[in-house]
Parts: C-alpha cells; sequence; structure tokens
C-alpha cells in the first residue's frame, strides 16, 4: 500500500523530480526529464512497478523530517529502541546528468538498516538488466535507451528482481547511495563525491533563496512555494510543469486522473506575479523565452499547454498493466486536452506580455507582433464555443470565464499601446473590447440568482468566475460581483473551502475535493472587495493543510482530511504566494495590493 499523498516530500534538480515517502521510500521517479517516459517507479499502490527504500529494519517508534532550511534537500530521522538515524535525500543540479543522492547518518546509538531497489522503465512495465560495471564501482541497470549506475560502499545483491542490501550505521557514520541516470548508449556517468554534492546543493538552493524579497506574513511557506516552483522548473529551457506527477486522482478511487507534467499556458499571469513580484526577474523572463517559443507559428495552431521544451503533440495513452493511486484507474500517460480550444489561454498570453512590460523586464523586440496577429485570429474567434478553463470534454460552451479572458487580450492589448505608443487597430480593438463586455454581461449574468454563471444559459456556478474583479473586468465594488461572491459562498463552499464544479450538476457525482487555488482565489476576491478578515480566515485555512514540509496538492477532500489530485500542484502553491502579497500589501496599505494584475 503506498503512502498517503500529503506523505510525500519533493526533491529536485531543476531538470526532474523524486517524490520521498515519509516512510523512507521513494516511490516516483522520472528520468531524465518530468515528462519522460523513463520513469523508474510510479506513485500507484504497488512496489513491484519501481521503490527505492531506505529504513530501518527494527522497529521504528517515530518519524519526523523537514527541509534543511530554505533549500530542497530533505532530512528524515527515525527513532528506534536501538538508536537514531537520519537520511537525507537530495538531487544535486549538476546539469549534466541526474543524480539522487541518499545519504544515511547515524545520530546516536547503532541501528540495522534494509535497502531495496526496485527499477522499473516505461511506468513500471520494463525490468532492466542488472550486472556490475566494468570498473566495479557501481551497479548497472539498462533497458532500452535507459541506464542507471547504483554506487555505494554497502554491499548489495539480486534478490528476486530487486537489488538490496542489509548494513548498519552508528553514532557519526554516514553511508552513501548515489543513483545517477544516463543514456544506455553513452559512457557511463561519471561518479559524484556526495559530501561535496551536498554542500553545493545546499549552497545552490540558499543562494537562490537569499534572492526573495518578500517579507511578509507566513514568508517560511512562500518561500517553500517559491522553491517548489523552482524545482518545477525545467531549468534548459524555463518551462514550469503543472507538477510532477500523473494519474494522481482527484476523487480516490475515481476516474478523474490526469498527466500534468506539463506547461500550461494558463498559468503564465500567475506564475509571472509570483516570480516576479517575489523578486526572481531573472526566472520570469525564463519563462517569457519559454511562453514565446511554446507559440511561436500560427495563431489558429495555438495550444492551451505543451511540454517541457515546446512539444506540441502530447497524445494521451493508458498503461494498463498499473493499478492506480489506491485503484483510481485508468493511469494516464499524455494529456488529450492539447488539441482541445480553450479560448481563454489567448488572454493570458496578451496579459502576461503586458505584466513583463509594466514591470520593465527586457522583452524580445517581435513580441507586439505576435500579440498583434494573436488579436487577429482571435476577433474571429472570440464568439465560438470552447471547452473553459477546467477541460470539459465533449461539447464546447459558451463559458462566461473563456469569454471575459479574450476581454482581456483586448484590454491589454490596447492598454499597451496606450501605455507604450504601439501601432495598432485601436478602434477595432476598442469596440470588440465593448462588445464582449456586453455579450458577457448579458448571457453570463443570470438575474435570479443574481450571480454569473458557469456557461450562458446556465443555472451552474464555476469558481473560475471568481476571478472576473482581479482582471478588472469589473469593478470589485459592482453589486454583481458582490452578489456572484455571495452565490459561490452559498452554493460552491464545502467545510469552508471553495469546489470548483457547481455540486448540483448531476455530472460531478460523486464530488471531487475542494480546489486549493480556488479557495485562494476567492480570497483575492476577499482582498479587494475590504473584506480582509474573511480572506486571513480563508488564506489561513488553506496554509493549515499543507503537509509537515509545507506541500500542497491539488485539492481537499474534506470528508476524508486528505490531499488528493496531483503533487505538488504549482497552480496552487502559485496562488498561496500571490494570496499572501495581497494579504501583506493590503495590510501595509489602503491601495490597491501589489500582486494583482496591472489593468
Amino acid at each position: 500500500m503506498s503512502c498517503r499523498i500529503e506523505d510525500y516530500g519533493l526533491i529536485g534538480d531543476c531538470e526532474t523530480a523524486a517524490l520521498v515517502g515519509r516512510d523512507g521510500s521513494i516511490d516516483w521517479l522520472c528520468w531524465p526529464a518530468f515528462d519522460s517516459d523513463a520513469c523508474f517507479a510510479a506513485l500507484l499502490g504497488t512496489h513491484k512497478h519501481g521503490r527505492w527504500l531506505i529504513a530501518p529494519a527494527e522497529e521504528i517508534t517515530r518519524t519526523s523530517r523537514r527541509y534543511r532550511g530554505n533549500t530542497l534537500i530533505l532530512e528524515t530521522r527515525f527513532d528506534t529502541a536501538n538508536g537514531v538515524v537520519e537520511l537525507i535525500d537530495f538531487m544535486p543540479p549538476r546539469g549534466n546528468a541526474s543524480d539522487v543522492v541518499r545519504l544515511v547518518r547515524g545520530v546516536s546509538g547503532r541501528v540495522k538498516l534494509r535497502m531495496q531497489l526496485v527499477i522499473r522503465f516505461g511506468f513500471g512495465a520494463d525490468i532492466p538488466w542488472v550486472r556490475k560495471s566494468e570498473d566495479g564501482s557501481g551497479l548497472l541497470a539498462i533497458c532500452g535507451p535507459d541506464m542507471t549506475v547504483l554506487r555505494t560502499p554497502v554491499a548489495t545483491r539480486g534478490e528476486d528482481l530487486t537489488t538490496v542490501a542489509e548494513f548498519e550505521v552508528g553514532e557519526g557514520d554516514t553511508v552513501p547511495f548515489v543513483l545517477t541516470y544516463g543514456p544506455s548508449h553513452l559512457a557511463v556517468p561519471g561518479p559524484i563525491d556526495a559530501a561535496v554534492a551536498l554542500q553545493e546543493t545546499e549552497a545552490f538552493w540558499s543562494e537562490w533563496s537569499a534572492r526573495c524579497s518578500y517579507e511578509g506574513e507566513h514568508r517560511d511557506l512562500v518561500m517553500r512555494s517559491l522553491i517548489t516552483l523552482k524545482a518545477l522548473t525545467y531549468a534548459p529551457t524555463g518551462g514550469i510543469v503543472a507538477a510532477p506527477t500523473t494519474s494522481l486522482p482527484e476523487k480516490l478511487g475515481g476516474l478523474r486522473n490526469w498527466d500534468y507534467r506539463f506547461c500550461w499556458l494558463r498559468d503564465a499571469t500567475f506564475t509571472l506575479l509570483a516570480l516576479m513580484n517575489s523578486g526572481y526577474t531573472e526566472e520570469a523572463l525564463a519563462w517569457h523565452n519559454w511562453l514565446l517559443r511554446a507559440v511561436a507559428g500560427s495563431p489558429a495552431n495555438m495550444q492551451i499547454m505543451y511540454g517541457i521544451m515546446g512539444e506540441r503533440r502530447l497524445l494521451e495513452w493508458e498503461a494498463g498493466w498499473l493499478p492506480g493511486y489506491e485503484g483510481a484507474q485508468p493511469v494516464r500517460v499524455g494529456n488529450a486536452a492539447y488539441a482541445q480550444l480553450q479560448l481563454d489561454v489567448y488572454g493570458e498570453l496578451i496579459d502576461a506580455f503586458h505584466q513583463w512590460r509594466i514591470a520593465k523586464l527586457d522583452l524580445y523586440e517581435g513580441s507586439w507582433a505576435l500579440e498583434c496577429t494573436v488579436l487577429e485570429h482571435l476577433a474571429t474567434q472570440w464568439d465560438q464555443p470552447d471547452h473553459g478553463i477546467w477541460e470539459r470534454r465533449g461539447d464546447g460552451k459558451h463559458y462566461v470565464s473563456s469569454k471575459v479572458m479574450t476581454w482581456v487580450a483586448f484590454d491589454r492589448g490596447i492598454k499597451s499601446v496606450e501605455k507604450f505608443g504601439f501601432k495598432a487597430p485601436l478602434e477595432k480593438w476598442r469596440r470588440l473590447r465593448d462588445i464582449i463586455h456586453r455579450d458577457v454581461c448579458e448571457k453570463g449574468f443570470d438575474r435570479e440568482l443574481n450571480a454569473f454563471v458557469e456557461s450562458y444559459g446556465s443555472k451552474m456556478l464555476d469558481a473560475s468566475i471568481l476571478l472576473l474583479p482581479s482582471v478588472g473586468f469589473l469593478e470589485p465594488t459592482d453589486p454583481r460581483v458582490r452578489g456572484t461572491l455571495v452565490a459561490i459562498e452559498k452554493h460552491l463552499m464545502r467545510d469552508g473551502f471553495v469546489l470548483r464544479h457547481d455540486p448540483r450538476e448531476v455530472e460531478q457525482q460523486p464530488a471531487e475535493g475542494a480546489f486549493l487555488a480556488c479557495s485562494l482565489w476567492l480570497a483575492d476576491a476577499y482582498v479587494l472587495t475590504g473584506e480582509l478578515d474573511k480572506a486571513r480566515v480563508l488564506f489561513e485555512r488553506v496554509v493549515a493543510i499543507a503537509n509537515d514540509v509545507g506541500l500542497l496538492a491539488e485539492e481537499f477532500d474534506t470528508g476524508a482530511g486528505r490531499q488528493t489530485g496531483n503533487f505538488p500542484q504549482a497552480l496552487t502553491h502559485i496562488a498561496l504566494i500571490n494570496t499572501a502579497h495581497n494579504l501583506s500589501a493590503a495590510k501595509q496599505t489602503t491601495e490597491k495590493p501589489a500582486m494583482q494584475r496591472s489593468k
């Protein structure tokens, strides 16, 4: 049986990532990059498909863990009757290879431990050949294009297609285990000095964290969220994945299991604000450059999401041999939503470029020409049905949030012309902006409910409409905004958290967990409407469910009291950063919160 989702910690080297359980297991590891099919292990409920366990071989009386300062070095301490040992897990960002380093340190007494390594490539389907390296320095595992080498001074042996070892550590002892990935047709990657790698990794993260400019409340959680966001960045391209995992269920035991190891355009502005306003302009510019490369080409072919290197064909298939996390099936690889029409991404793209200019970042000189081409295309598409922010499958609808974001696209284009003197068909854009605004207010607002709804003609609500005031579509003082917030409080809140879908909608039964980013969007709306006490209460409620090392998944099952969905979720951590900034700014001044989008 696997750990609970919230029982995992994250380690990574800004090229790939692994999840480390409280029990000393690594149950998910992608080689060589976030969206690779070369995963050697799967957080999917059974360990025959891959696992790396290092833990005491005697009864554990207490387990505790923490990150070492503001780093991505995870320290897990095991107390036993015979002594205490510490397991230190990290991935040094050395650039030319990916290593997982596990150091076992004796704290007190003398403790017996067991190491068990089950390597399976191809999402658990492929069993590698395992042999000693030619120089005898490590244990090679090779299968097709993939290779790993395990180096440790501990004697290992094969047992039932598994590599195992037993060893002891006493007070002051340190035993290293280093697992390194490399393409099988190349030479075996050279060894690293584990002690030096630890020092260099600590220096890397400490120096990066020291650049954070946020000094408000909950700085520790904001810093952990920023580190998580950095860890989900693929350094060679600047792309940021939504999560490092696939198919962790939105509903335990359910069918809504998706692959999130890709980069969504929808997150562009939220990501930009979180990075830029926290002092990380270099990462914000790298994200801009990734966006520019990813969307290059015809606007008609612009996708909602891409691979970490800008890949466009993210074909979805099912790994039928895997049982799924706690039985949640199917296990999906790839994401068919990449081919959907989702009009909101055009608004996110144009808004992101506008925010970059407001921040005076050095943009590519051809950016404005790209934006004009995008808006020219959007002028012919904005009134079409689409699949919406939540990527509903089936027939398209006229989603309110999608239409609002098309308004944002033209609004930010207009403001860029007015502020920066660009040439553009200004009157045409103004006319379209007004037409879209009237269309949304006439067809997307239900007078009986006194609220904006999910889609034209619907009586259902949708948490994405919480963004209307933050993007500037309506002033926070508009009575329609207040009416919408009241309706969401009445129909979309469960146990103090916000659902993204209306639970009255039959197709959503059984209901998924509360969507954590949406809960924070409501807190942001409260800040804008001056309801700061309600905003703080909701923010505190969300941060209270972060796990013991400050990580959050996509959703929270209030009934089971468990985190659900892919983990850790970038959008949740981005929303936490932005809401913290909003609350901090609201506390210091009566002016508009600093983190809100420039309109």
